[in-house]
This record gives C-alpha cells, sequence and structure tokens, in this order.
C-alpha cells in the first residue's frame, strides 16, 4: 500500500501591480534639498537614503494639514541627486508654489517629473518579497529601473515604485504580479483605515493628529522645529484630538463624500471617500453608546472599526 501523498504547500497569491494615476512626481535638486525640507515638514529628512524613504506632510503655522507626500532620495548621479516626492497630481502647483514661498537663500531647485514617472502599487501577496525589499516600513531599493519602497506608513500596504512612464508592464512582469484596479487599490487602504491626500485630508480645516499622521510614522517628536510644529507638539501633549479619521462599514447605499454623519439629531461627523461598503469618515471621540444610538449618513447606517495600528 503506497503512503499518502502530502498536497503540495498553497502558493501565496500573487501581489497586484496597480498604477496611482493620481499620483505626481516632483524633484528637488540643488546644495540644499535636505536641510530646506527638513525645516519645514514634519518628519525626519534626514532619514531619507539609498535604503529607506518615509512619509510626511507640510503644514501651515497654525497646524493645519496642506499636503501630505513621500520623501525618497533620487540615486541620479548624473544630475547630482536630490530628493523625489511622491505627491498629489492635481495638487502639486500648489505644493511648489508653496516650497517656493520658503526656498529664500536655499540653494535648491524644483522640477516637475510627472510626465516622465508614474507610481505603481504593489498590493496583497508577497508584495515586498517581490521587489526584494524586508517587511520593513520605508525600506527602499533600486528595481527594474525604477525605485521601490515598503509604503512607510503601514507594511500591510504593500510597496510603493516610481518608474519611467511606459514601463510599467515590465515591471509588474518582474515583480510577478498580476494587474489590479483603482478599486483593488481603495478597497486595500479602506480595509486598513488609510486615507488618500485630499479625498480624506480636508485641506487647511484638520489637525495632522486628527488624521492619525502620529501612528502613520509622519511625525519626528525629535527633530526640532518645522511650520506647525508647535501647534502639533501641543496638540499631542495636552490631549487636545477631540475627533479622528476612522474607518466605517456601510450598510446601506455608500454616502457620497462630505455627507454629514449624525447620531441620533446630533451631527458627529462627516463621510470622506469610500469604495463598495468601506468608507473613511471624520468622527468625534465623545460618541454615545453605539449600540443603543447607531451612526448614520444619510439612509445608511455606519459601524466604525478600529484597525489594529490605531491604538496608542
Amino acid at each position: 500500500m503506497n503512503p499518502p501523498v502530502s498536497p503540495a504547500p498553497a502558493q501565496p497569491p500573487q501581489p497586484r501591480g496597480t498604477v496611482l494615476a493620481g499620483r505626481g512626481i516632483l524633484r528637488l535638486g540643488g546644495i540644499d534639498p535636505t536641510p530646506f525640507l527638513q525645516g519645514l515638514v514634519t518628519n525626519d529628512v534626514t532619514l531619507v537614503s539609498g535604503d529607506g524613504s518615509i512619509y510626511t506632510a507640510l503644514l501651515t503655522p497654525q497646524g493645519k494639514l496642506l499636503h501630505d507626500f513621500f520623501v525618497v532620495d533620487d540615486p541620479d548621479l548624473e544630475t547630482g541627486g536630490g530628493l523625489l516626492l511622491d505627491v498629489e497630481a492635481a495638487r502639486r502647483e500648489d505644493l511648489l508654489d508653496r516650497l517656493r514661498r520658503y526656498r529664500l537663500r536655499a540653494k535648491v531647485v524644483f522640477e516637475d517629473l510627472t510626465t516622465a514617472f508614474e507610481v505603481l502599487a504593489l498590493t496583497g501577496g508577497t508584495a515586498a518579497t517581490a521587489a526584494g525589499l524586508p517587511e520593513t516600513p520605508g525600506a527602499t531599493a533600486p528595481f527594474a529601473g525604477g525605485i521601490a519602497f515598503v509604503d512607510p506608513r503601514l507594511v500591510a500596504l504593500g510597496v510603493r515604485m516610481l518608474v519611467p512612464r511606459g514601463t510599467t508592464a515590465a515591471v509588474m512582469q518582474a515583480a510577478g504580479a498580476v494587474p489590479g484596479t483603482a478599486g483593488d487599490y481603495d478597497r486595500c487602504r479602506l480595509e486598513l483605515g488609510i486615507p488618500d491626500g485630499s479625498r480624506d485630508l480636508a485641506v487647511d480645516a484638520t489637525l495632522a493628529l486628527e488624521n492619525n499622521l502620529d501612528r502613520l510614522n509622519a511625525i519626528s517628536w525629535t527633530k526640532g522645529c518645522y511650520v506647525g510644529q508647535e501647534v502639533t507638539a501641543r496638540t499631542r501633549y495636552r490631549g487636545l484630538v477631540r475627533r479622528r479619521l476612522q474607518p466605517v462599514r456601510i450598510h446601506g447605499p455608500l454616502p457620497a463624500p462630505g455627507t454629514p454623519v449624525h447620531q441620533g439629531d446630533h451631527e458627529v461627523g462627516v463621510i470622506r471617500s469610500g469604495c463598495d461598503t468601506l468608507a473613511l469618515a471624520m468622527l468625534r471621540l465623545d460618541l454615545a453608546d453605539l449600540a443603543a444610538m447607531p451612526l448614520t449618513a444619510g439612509p445608511a447606517t455606519l459601524i466604525p472599526l478600529e484597525p489594529g495600528w490605531a491604538h496608542p
């Protein structure tokens, strides 16, 4: 009698590759790009290297959120190197204008590379392994003619790649990824409760900590001064956060962005982006018992979710 044959081990699912059409690439070159940006944004830009990338934000002097973006080392020795910014494409001119206002005598130059490069996201499966990276937030390395980095916010979000336009199919093939859609990426980030630029982060209207930027590795508490640093630090140390961006499960029709959230007769928040049965909502933290008085947005009922990373 032949011994039973053990089943072959299940193969891990292939990662999905999604072109993030809403992203643009800016380059900061010249002599002083790192010290220039270091004095402006919430995270420690000196941590950016060929091995590591960061997520950060630019605030108003009053601590209100203006832009969030990723900072990656530019290894192009022909141009002297510099920093690459993975930014919201539709708002990149506003970001450039604001950076130019702060330039003063800094020896830094700005370049828009959006027409030459695009952003590819690998999610699910073995995204980091497929890109030859450790599962460490911000881990960075060259890949297939571009730059790959583990999402600095959360390893579960996979890998982001800055690649020359027209090469995404070849890059996905090199990573063993299958094509994904914008909906695939949205569902992934919404399940994890991760915001997507101004779709979720109300510009010049909310604080960094209200949008969980402290929990998503966007803020250095040791680097020293930056624009809005005093308000951000005071908010943290005095416990002044009264509302937070939070994922919610939708029962009923998906509410449009901007739909008010109610608990009984009281308005307690607002819907931001959503997809299928998931959305993000900015919600007050002093909600009443949800079992006795659920949340509603239009005809839909909402169930707040608490991602594991959100615990202080």
